[in-house]
């Protein structure tokens, strides 16, 4: 649908009352930002395409793990359907195009390219659809970045060889990246290899609450796993299978394709609780233990030092080969940046038997110091609005990472599933069009102190099945009624990208 009649007028309405009450004067404007600069949306293959079973797709863990255990998910759903991107893929197009954005960041499902997660069947369909996709990102001026994993691995790998738990995983994510750079190469000049590495191993391994759903049975009701080992070989068979795939576009398609590629690691931002020294330590830590994890052994070739220091022989070794390749594989780096937590040091108590991943860091988080929250919340348990950090985990980046290129790849808020009542109430998101604002702002501050940002998607163009809250939260610019063919209605943020100074951007041939 177009954004004019009725429901400009709703998603106007609610933007006038907004800006009301914000001072525009203060509000940054696009000329500020360098006109190569890229403005666009995010958004996943499972959360959005649906036709789980159409098109040649193979399963993935989470079609598995959603049906397997329901219980799992807030609302007992999937992501069968979710927002039919399938099917309604020129409709995500155009609305991306109406707003004004320039540039969409979308990923790829591995099992709708290769449904046995190797080459022992290549699926023509499955590449069909994304060529359609991005044929018409490009007809319709839009860059494309493109994730190759966003946590949907092939669930035949999974039962073959248990998936990332298992080095094999990197020659078979090795042959997909293969595929994908020489079929969409030609178009796509921004790939992205891993999206949130960390997540997925927290989550999948340690937490037990998103796919596979492993942990250690003492941490959680989990059927098996190991919560102090599996997170850390997950994540080191990721950077392996990262640094392969970058290895392999600058050998074979880099030159003739001139591209670039990256990864998207996330990461909070940390302050201390207090003005301790301790527990400036304990921001410090978990920083390396969320960030320096994934982004150490891609700029020096191993884990952060006190990682090894506290997690001992659990936490995997890279050959001399391998540090190799994983020191300076990325183009550019894609930040996801959504909420900050205050850090406070844990004592050492002496040895004892690890249970948990989240516990190796010896600190404790939370959202509120002296009765105080850190931010508004937002309706995610785990999201309260700190716009602040963003300019601060950039800046931390860019001094302890050699000033990379970087692009933030996610950044979003999210309302509570209102059920359509009252419908007008759910298009009036003024607290998003503030988040997105301040960010901004934020961003700003940062491009002035130095910092290489080429780049701001928001997490999401549209409303999608968010994991382990399933469609109970909603992250999107465009409403998306699920129980109505998931027909599309804009916001009021989807209004004030189209009309805003922040977003007013030239087409998206000159994003660099």
């Amino acid at each position: 649908m177009r954004l004019d009649g009725f429901l400009w007028v709703v998603t106007y309405f609610g933007y006038s009352l907004f800006l009301a009450r914000i001072d525009a004067g203060k509000s940054p404007e696009r000329s500020e930002f360098p006109p190569d600069f890229a403005f666009g949306v995010s958004t996943s293959a499972y959360q959005v395409e649906g036709a789980v079973k159409e098109g040649g797709r193979g399963p993935s863990i989470w079609d598995t793990y959603t049906h397997d255990f329901p219980e799992k998910v807030d609302d007992r759903s999937n992501g069968d359907i979710a927002a039919d991107s399938y099917h309604l893929y020129k409709e995500d197009v155009r609305m991306i195009r109406e707003v004004g954005l320039n540039a969409y960041r979308f990923s790829l499902s591995w099992s709708r390219i290769l449904p046995r997660g190797n080459l022992r069947g290549v699926n023509k369909e499955g590449i069909k659809y994304y060529n359609n996709l991005i044929n018409e990102l490009i007809h319709q001026g839009i860059k494309p970045f493109v994730t190759l994993f966003h946590w949907d691995a092939p669930q035949a790998l999974e039962d073959e060889y248990g998936g990332f738990l298992s080095s094999k995983i990197v020659d078979d994510f090795l042959d997909y990246c293969d595929i994908c750079f020489r079929e969409f190469g030609d178009r796509v000049k921004y790939w992205i290899t891993i999206n949130e590495p960390m997540t997925f191993s927290t989550k999948g391994y340690d937490h037990g609450n998103n796919a596979p759903g492993r942990c250690s049975t003492d941490v959680k009701r989990c059927g098996e796993g190991n919560s102090s080992t599996e997170p850390y070989q997950v994540a080191h068979n990721l950077l392996l299978a990262h640094a392969t795939a970058v290895k392999l576009y600058r050998n074979q398609y880099k030159e003739e394709q001139n591209g670039m590629i990256g990864i998207a690691p996330s990461c909070d931002w940390f302050m201390p609780l207090t003005n301790s020294t301790d527990d400036e330590e304990a921001a410090l830590r978990e920083l390396d233990f969320r960030l320096g994890w994934i982004l150490d052994p891609l700029t020096r070739g191993d884990y952060p030092p006190i990682m090894r220091e506290y997690i001992g022989e659990r936490l995997p070794r890279f050959t001399k080969e391998e540090s190799e390749i994983l020191r300076g594989s990325y183009d550019f780096l894609g930040i996801n940046y959504y909420t900050a937590q205050y850090a406070a040091h844990i004592p050492y108590v002496g040895p004892s038997v690890p249970k948990s991943q989240s516990q190796d860091s010896r600190v404790s988080l939370s959202v509120v110091r002296n009765g105080i929250p850190i931010g508004p919340k937002a309706a995610s348990s785990w999201l309260y609005v700190y716009p602040e950090g963003i300019k601060e985990l950039l800046l931390h980046v860019k001094k302890k990472y050699n000033d990379p290129i970087i692009y933030i790849t996610e950044n979003g808020v999210d309302e509570h599933d209102m059920k359509m009542d009252p419908f007008l109430q759910c298009l009036n998101d003024t607290m998003r069009v503030d988040y997105h604002r301040q960010h901004i702002s934020f961003l700003l501050e940062a491009l002035r102190e130095g910092v290489k940002l080429k780049g701001y998607f928001m997490w999401s163009l549209m409303d999608n099945f968010e994991w382990e809250n399933g469609y109970t939260v909603r992250f999107g610019i465009y409403y998306v009624d699920f129980m109505d063919n998931a027909k599309r209605y804009p916001k009021s943020s989807a209004h004030w990208i189209a009309v805003s100074k922040e977003f007013v951007s030239p087409r998206a041939d000159t994003v660099a």
